[in-house]
């Protein structure tokens, strides 16, 4: 008993011991990190591989043809409007405008502002906006890109190209290029990635 309480209390025991709590530490860190691998192999922390495999998870809208609206500003005065020559098409005869509508188009540019006027009927001074009423697909702007817009197919992002009739600051009308039931990707995604459609 003696000779055992004697070799508890040697440095070489002593150091021993020190030697096997530094081994069991660095298994441990050794373990952990592998097991943060093996969670990894799992999916748990790797999303990339998750998105590749399961698909990109994507916000959409089902399309049906409807009818709709765009509303294009204009700013009235005496009943009076003036619009450049990009936008004079976008107006015409017996559309509404706030509570009055649009008496006339001009077909000949103002010389002296170089607009083209617009007659309205019933409207107050200020900024109105013109009612563009039409049957169609409705998508936001953002939805397109270069005259396309995305489309899930079987799970996958495919292009497609769509004409677009007309636009206000937040939509956009199309009258082909989209059939009813048609799912349009609205997140950002590359034409033949998998795709996940949120709930």
């Amino acid at each position: 008993m003696e000779k055992l309480q004697h070799a508890l209390r040697t440095k070489k025991f002593k150091h021993g011991i020190f030697i096997a709590l530094v081994i069991i530490m660095f298994g441990w860190v050794i373990y952990r990190f592998g097991m943060v691998a093996y969670e990894n192999r799992r999916y748990v922390f790797n999303t990339a591989r998750v998105a590749a495999e399961s698909g990109i998870p994507v916000t959409t809208m089902t399309v049906v043809k409807q009818n709709g609206k765009l509303l294009t500003p204009i700013a009235i005065r005496n009943n009076r409007g003036y619009v450049s020559a990009k936008d004079v098409s976008k107006f015409k005869a017996g559309q509404k405008i706030g509570a009055g509508k649009i008496a006339s188009v001009s077909k000949n540019i103002d010389y002296n502002t170089g607009l083209y006027l617009v007659k309205t009927t019933g409207v107050n001074d200020g900024i109105g906006f013109v009612e563009f009423v039409a049957n169609g697909y409705f998508v936001p702007l953002y939805a397109i890109n270069d005259n396309s817009v995305m489309v899930s197919v079987d799970s996958i992002a495919q292009r497609r190209d769509v004409n677009i009739a007309g636009q206000d600051s937040e939509n956009a009308y199309i009258t082909s290029g989209l059939s009813d039931g048609d799912i349009v990707i609205l997140s950002t995604v590359h034409a033949g990635q998998l795709v996940q459609i949120k709930k």
